[in-house]
């Protein structure tokens, strides 16, 4: 007798994460989910969605000991056992990260989607640390928003692990980034600091601030110096002496009596071919730089520029330096208590 039996098996689910709701439509669009529900997208067995950014973030000092809760000399220097993570404080992260969080424990796989660098890679591993994800994990790795980027980018994913050192040299960045500006702060602000004024110290920020306060007084300083040079023109081209330029006035004369009433003579011509190559491609530091020098634009401006010139597809993924990294493997913690 034939027998007729109905199956019950799951259909496998992927969910892809990206780093802003318009980079993840264009990932849905382009793998075919379709369908919108409230934080993510869903078709063709995929499941789409977002963080805005940072969701998750180091713990503050207040969360690790009531002791560091009041600014002391006496508590620093503040450096936790083990560093933790938490969301953000801010009702639409919480309840993206709910979202996402519930999508992660039915999933059956997940594609890191987030920005290609260090950032991208720390801000997704976070979140994922902070769900307790336990499913395999591929990355996406793309420099392009265009649908051709995104399908090659698709065909050719790559297992997380082979990001694990980028995702340590972010984490690290961000732990030296905790120990240096929290305990710095609270030292400089409680020794130096007048009418409850706070003295924010960074690793960046700080130096930063250096430079820009001795360029000031560098300009401040300058005293302006007269100086002579002897040049002629011929044929509309200006001839400069070798000798240079003469501190005095009488010193520029002197030279010029040496040379005075004398032919001018070119003893030879000399023609050279010469290639220049073509200049790099912009970096995210240099058209920062060159964006403020030649329109006045502030770093965090022109930072937002290109962000929105990328995610029309018009460049490449503005940052500094693109991360290569080699193999190798960490586990990830699985108690809902994330610690780093």
């Amino acid at each position: 007798m034939t027998r007729f039996f109905m199956s019950t098996r799951k259909k496998e689910m992927i969910v892809c994460i990206a780093e802003k709701p318009s980079v993840a439509r264009d990932i849905a669009r382009i793998i075919g989910a379709t369908s919108s529900h409230d934080g993510y997208m869903e078709g063709n067995g995929y499941q789409v969605t977002w963080t805005f950014g940072h969701l998750c973030e180091l713990k503050e000092p207040s969360d690790y000991s009531d002791n560091w809760k009041h600014w002391s000399l006496a508590a620093l220097p503040m450096i936790p056992p083990r560093f933790g993570i938490k969301l953000i404080d801010n009702d639409g992260i919480r309840r993206q990260f709910a979202i996402v969080e519930k999508l992660y424990k039915e999933a059956d796989q997940i594609i890191n989607c987030g920005d290609a660098g260090q950032e991208g890679e720390l801000i997704q591993r976070w979140v994922m640390q902070k769900a307790g994800v336990t499913c395999p994990v591929k990355r996406l790795w793309i420099s392009s928003m265009t649908d051709e980027a995104i399908r090659e980018g698709f065909a050719t994913l790559k297992e997380q692990k082979h990001y694990e050192p980028l995702y340590l040299a972010g984490l690290s960045r961000a732990i030296g980034d905790w120990l240096l500006g929290m305990n710095a702060t609270r030292l400089y602000t409680l020794k130096y600091a007048t009418n409850k004024q706070v003295l924010s110290i960074g690793r960046v920020q700080t130096p930063t601030l250096a430079l820009i306060v001795q360029r000031q007084k560098e300009i401040d300083n300058f005293k302006p110096e007269p100086y002579w040079m002897l040049a002629t023109i011929y044929r509309n081209t200006q001839f400069t002496a070798t000798k240079g330029r003469f501190a005095t006035e009488e010193e520029g004369k002197q030279a010029f009596t040496q040379i005075e009433g004398k032919t001018f003579q070119i003893s030879s011509v000399t023609k050279k071919k010469a290639t220049e190559q073509p200049k790099p491609l912009y970096d995210l530091t240099s058209l920062q730089v060159d964006c403020n020098r030649k329109f006045g634009y502030s770093a965090e401006m022109a930072l937002n520029l290109v962000q929105s010139l990328y995610e029309k597809k018009i460049t490449t993924y503005p940052v500094s330096i693109r991360n290569s990294s080699p193999t190798t493997s960490t586990q990830m913690p699985a108690d809902n208590e994330r610690t780093l």
